[in-house]
């Protein structure tokens, strides 16, 4: 049988294949909507707690690969393998659809997995949920560029925003002496902003863009379909799966970027409530 070396791993033909039925199977338009009925329940509850509980995953995670490499190596997978955010209905049909369709089905199947190849199943599923968080920062970036003219990674930037601008129209149209020269006063003199207007409307905004992160799977995985992401990533999963350095802790690009748009967010928010 024809074989393809990668990451250590020999990956067949009929291993691609299987990738290949399992991406078109979920991740097609089709797929999508379909395996985001899963999404309608305890999900839309499990998401803003999640987002959350992210930073303390990524603390872990750097935790863990810190412990490693300090040659603490069962403190490191102790680390990893903690689950510290609640797993979503979507990716426990995600996790389930791939041991069956997928692993279970290959030729390298030896019988159960062990603790650390679980682990990696687990981390698959992350991974993908963190790419939703990134399409929805990519998403309000664009909302705040066209309708505010600023850089917005999140609700926490987009919140003062949002409570500046529309306190300023409301402030405009009831000036008494009408809106041009309401304009002009209070852009020399700005009213003032109560600090619970901004805090409520960046509550609203973080259970809007929880639900959005949700669903934004069905956008977010046919197009990584069409660009080849979805099977390389599922090929690396095989390939780590057979490979030694299963155990090694890691931090995923797509986890570690969607951390820094929180981060992003938080610097923005201070940026713009410091701002004279």
């Amino acid at each position: 049988m024809t074989r393809i070396k990668a990451n250590r791993s020999a990956i067949t033909m009929h291993d691609l294949t299987l990738a290949d039925s399992f991406v078109a199977r979920h991740f097609s338009t089709r797929g999508a909507f379909r395996l985001h009925r899963n999404a309608i329940g305890w999900d839309l509850l499990r998401a803003p707690a999640n987002v959350a509980l992210a930073p303390v995953v990524l603390l872990m995670r750097l935790v863990s690969v810190v412990a490693y490499r300090a040659g603490l190596r069962r403190m490191a997978q102790a680390l990893d393998a903690s689950r510290f955010q609640f797993r979503s209905d979507v990716g426990t049909a995600v996790a389930t659809a791939l041991l069956e369709e997928v692993v279970f089905r290959r030729a390298s199947y030896k019988g159960a997995l062990s603790d650390d190849q679980q682990h990696l199943v687990r981390d698959y599923t992350a991974v993908r949920s963190a790419v939703s968080e990134i399409s929805t920062m990519i998403a309000v970036i664009i909302i705040g560029l066209v309708a505010f003219h600023v850089v917005t990674p999140g609700a926490l930037s987009l919140a003062p925003v949002i409570t500046e601008r529309t306190a300023h129209a409301r402030e405009i149209a009831e000036f008494p002496f009408g809106s041009f020269l309401g304009g002009a006063w209070y852009g020399m003199f700005p009213g003032e902003r109560p600090v619970w207007h901004t805090v409520a409307v960046g509550a609203g905004l973080v259970l809007v863009f929880s639900v959005v992160t949700t669903f934004i799977g069905v956008i977010a995985d046919p197009v990584q379909a069409y660009l080849g992401i979805h099977r390389r990533r599922l090929l690396r999963l095989l390939a780590r799966i057979d490979g030694s350095d299963g155990a090694k802790p890691r931090l995923q690009g797509e986890f570690v970027l969607a951390r820094g748009g929180d981060m992003a967010d938080a610097a923005a928010m201070l940026l713009r409530l410091l701002k004279p």
